[in-house]
């Protein structure tokens, strides 16, 4: 089978995760890369040194031959560059998360959603980390806890990493922790209770990171703690725990989802590259843990992700699966299995989700301008 042709746009720090994730799958190849700041240029171009280097998105869309664009560019740009390309050249995308960062974007992206005629994937990593991957697919097979009540996510990590011209600094880049950092759980909630939320409530704050920077557009305002507790169809919930500050524990993620008949666990280990080996030994391995109610009693499966995927990427091997999957749309052997409206609803949950915070208003997603249908 022919080789697949790429163009990418953006490739900074999670660009270069993409390349190298690409990298290890042969049909694949980036024929063009467009990337303006020079050091992030010089990175990517050791990366994939056979890519064209051009500069601007217009140039990207005129070269020849390609298949598919990859969207790495900061937050706020998503958004245009869409329109961008759907008036210019409409080719297959995987656009990374959050699909943009404000509601009226959401508003101009939902119409393109329903005129765009190539696949749109909205690069949602976390669904393909194997951990949360084996989770979810026991969640789908309702037999270990059936359908799913309770939803309980809890990321304790490291603060945000410094990024080109510190863009993710500022929510209005950003469109605040909630839609950068957060909208891959929202979407992981609406896929776990197979429904999307009817109101929320959340309590965040910036109580420690960043607070003694300065930067020429002033003083950070992202928030780095937060509580959102989302109610589901049928008198479920779901709750968000957020701690920006703990890069100490011994897991990034905890998921766990209660049903009638059980309870599923999985404990996902952040980086590799941040785990202090010299101190405390070989990083831990993903747990996937199934305690059924009858009879009474966990079991804890460890689940290992091939060392070769770990070190292309901060994210547990899934930015490969991701593409893979991708792969397989271009060669039309599936479907596109995160749409631009999936993506469009993770950050409006977001977005809600930050007003709640600063307002101390529960916000309701069924109707009004948080209305999750448009």
């Amino acid at each position: 089978m022919s080789k697949k042709h790429y163009g990418l746009l953006g490739c900074g720090m999670m660009g270069q995760e993409h390349l190298r994730n690409m990298a290890l799958l042969p049909d694949i190849e980036v024929a063009a890369i467009f990337e303006p700041d020079a050091g992030m240029r010089a990175l990517s171009q050791a990366l994939a040194p056979a890519a064209h280097q051009l500069d601007s998105l217009a140039a990207l869309l005129q070269h020849p031959g390609l298949d598919a664009l990859i969207i790495t560019s900061p937050n706020h740009c998503h958004a245009e560059q869409l329109l961008q390309i759907a008036a210019s050249r409409p080719l297959p995308l995987l656009l990374e998360k959050p699909a943009c960062t404000h509601l009226a974007a959401v508003r101009e992206l939902r119409q393109l959603a329903l005129s765009y005629p190539a696949p749109i994937w909205i690069a949602m990593e976390y669904r393909y980390m194997p951990p949360i991957a084996r989770l979810l697919g026991e969640v789908r097979s309702a037999q270990a806890c059936g359908p799913a009540v309770m939803l309980s996510i809890r990321e304790h990590r490291y603060p945000f990493l410094a990024k080109v011209g510190d863009w993710n600094r500022f929510n209005r880049n950003t469109g605040g922790t909630l839609v950068e950092k957060c909208c891959h759980f929202f979407d992981l909630m609406r896929l776990v209770m197979q429904a999307d939320p009817i109101r929320l409530y959340a309590s965040g704050g910036q109580n420690h990171n960043h607070l003694d920077e300065r930067y020429p557009d002033g003083r950070p305002d992202i928030l780095d703690n937060a509580f959102v507790v989302l109610d589901f169809p049928g008198g479920r919930r779901a709750l968000l725990e957020l701690c920006m500050f703990a890069e100490g524990s011994r897991y990034q993620e905890e998921i766990s989802v209660v049903g009638p008949k059980g309870k599923l666990e999985c404990k996902v280990p952040g980086p590799g590259r941040f785990w202090p080996a010299a101190l405390l030994g070989e990083a831990p391995v993903a747990q996937l843990i199934v305690s059924p109610r009858q009879p009474a009693g966990p079991r804890l499966l460890e689940i290992p992700v091939d060392p070769l995927l770990l070190a292309a990427g901060d994210h547990n091997g899934s930015t490969f699966y991701q593409h893979q999957k991708f792969l397989a749309v271009l060669q039309g052997k599936q479907a596109a299995e995160v749409s631009l409206t999936d993506g469009l609803k993770a950050v409006v949950i977001g977005l809600a989700a930050e007003h709640s915070a600063q307002s101390g208003e529960r916000i309701d997603l069924t109707q009004g301008p948080w209305s999750l249908t448009g």
